[in-house]
């Protein structure tokens, strides 16, 4: 049973900074791409993602600069660490995992691409 759990939402001031995390356990492979999304719904485009090896990111135009995304595969955790927060980040958060590549270099950043979800974490941004 492969499980996704997002932690580390919350309310935080315009400006300010979270770091979010994402720990998976069961994938069937041990091996897997993990991506950040935000908003209701299961249609939109991943705002940050990496591969397994963690050496390629992906950044929404919207976050890069001000988002960044690593991992340590010891602890089967993602982060993404948010800084700069806008009153518009507000939103639900949510983390996705996929098996990976044979490679373990390549990420993905469509919602269809993904199999395995976490239920959310909210983050309000207040102004």
């Amino acid at each position: 049973q492969v499980q996704v759990v997002e932690s580390g939402g919350g309310l935080v001031q315009a400006g300010g900074s979270l770091t979010l995390s994402c720990e998976t356990s069961g994938t069937p492979s041990g091996r897997y791409s993990v991506g950040w999304f935000r908003g209701p719904g299961r249609g939109r485009d991943a705002i940050a993602a990496i591969s397994w090896n963690g050496a390629n990111t992906y950044y929404e135009a919207a976050v890069k600069g001000r988002f960044t995304i690593s991992r340590d595969n010891a602890k089967n955790t993602v982060y993404l660490r948010m800084d700069s927060l806008k009153p518009e980040d507000t939103t639900i958060y949510y983390c996705a995992a996929a098996p990976s590549d044979y490679t373990g270099t390549y990420y993905y950043t469509r919602s269809w691409e993904y199999d395995y979800w976490g239920q959310g974490t909210q983050v309000t941004v207040s102004s």
